[in-house]
C-alpha cells in the first residue's frame, strides 16, 4: 500500500503539483479519509475511485491539475459544482483559510482583513451531500463556517453567495453554464470540464472571457436537472 506522502512527491515530481499552499493541502486533507471503505487500499493510487450512485471521487493528478489552474488563494469565495465525496471541498477550504504560504506581509495583512475566506459546494444526489457534510466535518471546516455543501442543481450556481472569486466544477458539460459566467466576478476565474477538454475562464470584464483549454481528460457528465436524483 503507498501512503500520501509517496502520492504527493509522485504529482510533485510528474509537475502537477507546484504550488506551496496546495501542496499543503494535499498533505493535511489525506484522501484516505474520502474513499469508501473497500477503496481505501487504494485510496493512493493516482486513478479515479467509484464512490455510489455513477460518481467517483477524481483521480488526484486531475486535482492537482485543476487546482492550479484554479490558483485558490486565502480569503476567496469559491464555488463548488459538485461536492461528491467532499476531498476537493475540504482541500478548497483549507487553502482560503490559511494564511501560511502567502509570502507577501501587505498581501498577508489584507487577508486577515478579509477574512477566512469560503467555500460553497453544491451536491445534487442528496446521499452523497450527506457523506461529504460527514467527511468535511472531520476537519472542522463546515463548524468553522468556512465550507458549506447544499443539495441543488449546480449547472444554476448559488446567486445568493455571488460573487464568487473562484468557481470549479468536477463534472463535464457541453458548454459552460451562463450562470456560472454571471456568478463569478470580474477579475475572477472558472475551471470547468468541458466534454474531454478543461477550460479556463478569466472574466475581464462583465461580458468578456479570456479562454484556455487543456485537452485530454474525461469525466462524469454534469446533469441539469432539479436535484432530486439519489434522495
Amino acid at each position: 500500500m503507498s501512503t500520501n506522502q509517496v502520492l504527493i512527491k509522485e504529482l510533485i515530481r510528474d509537475g502537477h503539483l507546484k504550488s506551496g499552499r496546495i501542496i499543503k493541502a494535499f498533505e493535511r486533507i489525506d484522501r484516505i479519509h474520502f474513499v469508501p471503505d473497500n477503496f481505501k487500499h487504494r485510496a493512493y493510487a493516482d486513478e479515479p475511485l467509484p464512490i455510489g450512485f455513477g460518481q467517483t471521487i477524481s483521480q488526484p493528478l486531475v486535482v492537482a491539475f485543476m487546482l492550479e489552474l484554479l490558483d485558490p488563494r486565502p480569503g476567496d469565495n469559491v464555488l463548488e459544482i459538485g461536492a461528491g465525496s467532499g476531498w476537493k471541498t475540504a482541500l478548497l477550504a483549507h487553502i482560503i483559510s490559511s494564511l501560511e504560504h502567502d509570502s507577501d506581509e501587505n498581501k498577508r495583512e489584507a487577508r486577515r482583513h478579509a477574512g477566512p475566506g469560503c467555500v460553497t459546494a453544491i451536491e445534487r444526489i442528496i446521499r452523497l451531500r450527506e457523506n461529504a457534510v460527514k467527511n468535511v466535518s472531520k476537519f472542522n471546516f463546515i463548524e468553522n463556517g468556512i465550507a458549506t455543501i447544499i443539495h441543488g442543481n449546480g449547472s444554476m450556481g448559488y446567486a445568493s453567495k455571488a460573487p464568487f472569486d473562484k468557481i470549479i466544477a468536477g463534472a463535464a458539460g457541453k458548454s459552460v453554464p451562463l450562470a456560472w459566467k454571471e456568478q463569478v466576478r470580474v477579475g475572477g476565474r472558472i475551471v470547468a470540464p468541458v466534454e474531454d477538454t478543461i477550460k479556463v475562464l478569466h472574466k475581464l470584464s462583465p461580458i468578456d472571457f479570456k479562454i484556455e483549454e487543456y485537452s485530454g481528460f474525461r469525466f462524469v457528465q454534469l446533469i441539469l436537472d432539479d436535484g432530486r436524483d439519489g434522495g
